[in-house]
């Protein structure tokens, strides 16, 4: 168990002088509850810290980006910066369902890669951070590991939208297709093709198709608009 917190700690760079707050903010509700822990033991008080940290992190980030943007598109901007399926894809980075404590049902069924559990997780650990080292420890996390390469990690969730606007534009056919499942039913992989217009443009991988669709569709949009990452 120390062993699990130290390594995390290291992967972030960030010490806690209360490993007690970072044990918490990586204890889901099902752990508490199958170990039989006191009443509010497990992440989901400090998530609510760490998501009003993170708030006003990533408001100021865009205040200070978008200096010509008014308000109500800053406010979609966050929502869609922060919201569960971009927080999910940041915790790729650390690993974090891996250092995780789940209750073994919901370990059993695929927990470790569960978005909404990772993307709470993630504000939790912004809570810890924030109670244990302050605010500049918990902006300096955010900036790291959820700001960074921001545009690209909501490109990501956006794909599937937006190369059926490229394809449209060109007046070609887009569609998607499963060539591969594998796994059992807890931990399924699917590998699915995109191909316009019949022929095979990229393959993508997912532990659900909407997931390995969406993969193929960012590789097809890397592979055609190039610059669409610069």
């Amino acid at each position: 168990m120390a062993n699990k917190l130290k390594e995390f700690q290291e992967k972030i760079g960030y010490t806690f002088k209360s490993e007690g707050l970072l044990r918490q903010a990586l204890t889901h509700s099902s752990y508490a509850n199958e170990k039989k822990m006191k009443k509010l033991s497990d992440n989901e008080r400090l998530e609510f810290l760490g998501d009003a940290v993170l708030e006003i992190v990533s408001s100021e980030y865009l205040y200070l980006k978008h200096t010509d943007v008014p308000e109500g598109k800053l406010t979609r901007l966050r929502a869609s910066m922060v919201c569960e399926p971009t927080l999910a894809l940041c915790t790729e980075d650390i690993d974090l369902g891996k250092y995780l404590y789940l209750g073994n049902g919901e370990d059993k069924t695929g927990g470790r890669k569960r978005k909404s559990i990772l993307s709470d997780a993630l504000e939790a650990v912004i809570g810890a951070i924030y109670l244990d080292g302050g605010f500049a420890s918990a902006k300096e996390f955010i900036n790291k590991f959820i700001l960074s390469d921001i545009e690209h990690k909501q490109l990501f969730y956006d794909s599937k939208t937006i190369l059926q606007e490229v394809v449209q534009g060109e007046h070609k056919c887009l569609e998607y297709k499963l060539i591969k499942e594998e796994g059992p039913d807890h931990d399924k992989n699917f590998t699915i093709e995109a191909l316009i217009d019949g022929e095979v443009i990229t393959v993508g991988n997912g532990h659900t198709k909407k997931a390995a669709e969406q993969q193929a569709a960012y590789q097809a949009l890397i592979k055609l608009k190039p610059d669409i990452r610069g």
